[in-house]
């Protein structure tokens, strides 16, 4: 018995090293990017050319980042990504919450049917639709604003899908309690599910704020004013005809990706929360 137990003991220690040397290498696999791009921020343009690579900088060289932050108008362009992303990320978050409660707690004639019209936009790429939306954005004479980007990212299928499957998932007590406490089916939103929805609204808020900060397309086709670049617009200016400073290329990567990282950070504590933590399972 007691060799039976050390064998299973010793199996279970292998399958954990395993398991730990496989998450290793996915890491390394992910980080390593992130790695080179820090690196090559600090590296001088000798150090970047292929006759003097060197994977390490010689020293922490700050000069590429002042330099970056010289190309572009950044408060500008930091402003304009900032109000963008609050404004679509405020917006479709009530839009499709509510849109996915609806689908979840509310039946009525034809739903399953326009739930599946509704996931089938996420089967189509925004390039596919560009022109529509642009001919739709002039005649609502919203082109060269920002209000044309919040527009265009406010259709958003997945959002409703995650709002859905998250409101599916509390039981059919909480709406007869609200409707013998009087709520209506709105107050039952407000007062009980918006409460319970901090995981819900954390991976929305994360997933939406990335795609929008981080999105090239739809600034570049819907804006052509140079007060309206984004920060990924703005990024475009270090790609010079002959020439291109790697190092404050990646520099100006490193402090436009910083309130991405803060958000994340700020947001991790519900992101990875289960629903157990805020709400009800059936």
């Amino acid at each position: 018995m007691n060799d039976t137990g050390a064998v299973l003991n010793r199996s279970m220690k292998i399958k954990r090293m395993l398991l730990f040397v496989m998450l290793l290498v996915i890491a390394i696999v992910y980080l390593l990017p992130v790695f080179f791009v820090i690196l090559t921020a600090f590296k001088t343009d000798a150090e970047i050319s292929l006759q003097n690579f060197a994977w390490l900088p010689a020293s922490l060289d700050v000069s590429s980042f002042v330099n970056a932050w010289k190309m572009a108008d950044w408060i500008r362009a930091f402003s304009n990504s900032a109000i963008t992303t609050f404004c679509v990320v405020v917006i479709s978050v009530l839009i499709n919450t509510i849109a996915g409660y609806s689908f979840a707690r509310m039946r009525f004639k034809g739903s399953n049917v326009l739930f599946i019209i509704l996931l089938m936009g996420m089967m189509i790429p925004s390039q596919a639709i560009a022109i529509p939306q642009f001919i739709i954005i002039k005649n609502l004479h919203l082109y060269n604003t920002l209000a044309a980007i919040v527009v265009c990212f406010l259709s958003a299928p997945m959002g409703v899908f995650l709002s859905k499957t998250f409101y599916t998932t509390f039981p059919k007590e909480l709406d007869e309690s609200a409707k013998i406490d009087g709520c209506t089916r709105f107050g039952a939103y407000v007062r009980i599910y918006l409460p319970m929805s901090k995981t819900l609204f954390a991976t929305m808020v994360i997933l939406k704020g990335v795609q929008v900060w981080n999105d090239f397309f739809y600034p570049l086709i819907m804006t052509s004013s140079e007060r309206l670049k984004t920060v990924q617009l703005a990024l475009q200016l270090f790609k010079g005809s002959t020439t291109t400073h790697y190092n404050w290329l990646m520099a100006a990567t490193l402090f436009t990706s910083l309130p991405l990282v803060v958000l994340y950070f700020c947001a991790q504590k519900y992101f990875v929360a289960g629903i157990q933590t805020t709400g009800m399972k059936n």
